[in-house]
């Protein structure tokens, strides 16, 4: 069987930094260590997993790839560098040079925060990204529908770069807006350079009542656009816990991938991750 790989979860400590993205979520503004998610780990079958940035700043980077350092079950980071300073390259550099920097795998910016919905199409920040590919490193889109149109448009400029759709794009499920997203999911998949990841599903829709069934129309947009070989799970984690446990997580994933064949399905629960950030074999 397939190492078992959670594509997408994250830490943090309020003590070390603040996540202002949490002011308004109450259950999320506490600390979350790994301590607390290794249990949950350990009772899914998951082997391994890719730890995600979550503010843009500096600091956090180094201090996930020193936690990975430490911890095997961190097979790989996905940090945050300044994609529009011109030192960039260097940035990446000496993050791969520093404790941990062999797990960097990846690189992320909060894009869905940015009020430009072409802000990937600027020249800096395709200057950036172009170095993340020089790198051998993917870079994670956290977009939202909006910013998709100029997500297709960046990925066809960077045929070289691999990149990775968190969150599949966050649908509005809980709208039941569907067409728009779905048509530009399939541009997206459409091109061989991107991944993406079945992950953030719980969070789109409607928090204290959703349902297989509506996450599952979404699901399958995305397993046609891009098929299992491009697709991987994702927890979400502790961002999740707003909607589910990771167990009903978890169970969401193999739900929605049940009618697949054991090779797709390996794929999706951990082979698809671990080829497209190419993770360390353990």
């Amino acid at each position: 069987m397939t190492r078992r790989v959670d594509a997408h979860h994250h830490v943090w400590d309020l003590a070390v930094r603040d996540q202002p993205w949490t002011a308004g979520l109450p259950a999320l503004r506490r600390s979350f260590a790994l301590a607390e998610l290794e249990p949950e780990l350990r009772r899914e079958g998951i082997d391994a997993t890719v730890l995600v940035q979550t503010v843009d700043v500096p600091e956090e980077t180094p201090e996930l790839l020193a936690l990975a350092a430490k911890h095997p079950v961190i097979a790989g980071v996905v940090g945050w560098v300044d994609l529009t300073a011109p030192d960039v390259a260097d940035q990446i550099a000496e993050l791969v040079a520093g404790p941990g920097g062999r797990r960097l795998v990846g690189i992320r910016h909060g894009v869905q925060g940015e009020p430009d919905p072409r802000w990937l199409c600027r020249d800096d920040v395709r200057r950036g990204l172009a170095a993340v590919a020089d790198a051998g490193l993917v870079y994670d889109l956290l977009v939202v529908p909006v910013q998709l149109p100029a997500a297709v448009e960046t990925v066809r400029a960077l045929p070289g770069l691999r990149f990775v759709l968190d969150h599949a794009g966050k649908p509005m499920i809980a709208q039941r807006e569907r067409a728009g997203w779905a048509a530009d999911i399939a541009a997206l998949g459409a091109e061989d350079n991107v991944a993406v990841k079945l992950s953030g599903l719980v969070t789109e829709a409607d928090l204290d009542n959703w349902s297989i069934d509506d996450i599952r129309p979404y699901a399958e947009d995305v397993l046609a656009a891009f098929g299992p070989e491009r697709t991987m799970y994702g927890s979400d984690w502790p961002v999740c816990l707003l909607a589910a446990d990771y167990p009903r997580v978890a169970g969401l994933a193999r739900a929605l991938i049940a009618g697949l064949s054991e090779v797709e399905r390996d794929a999706v629960l951990g082979g698809t991750a671990a080829r497209w950030y190419r993770l360390d074999p353990r």
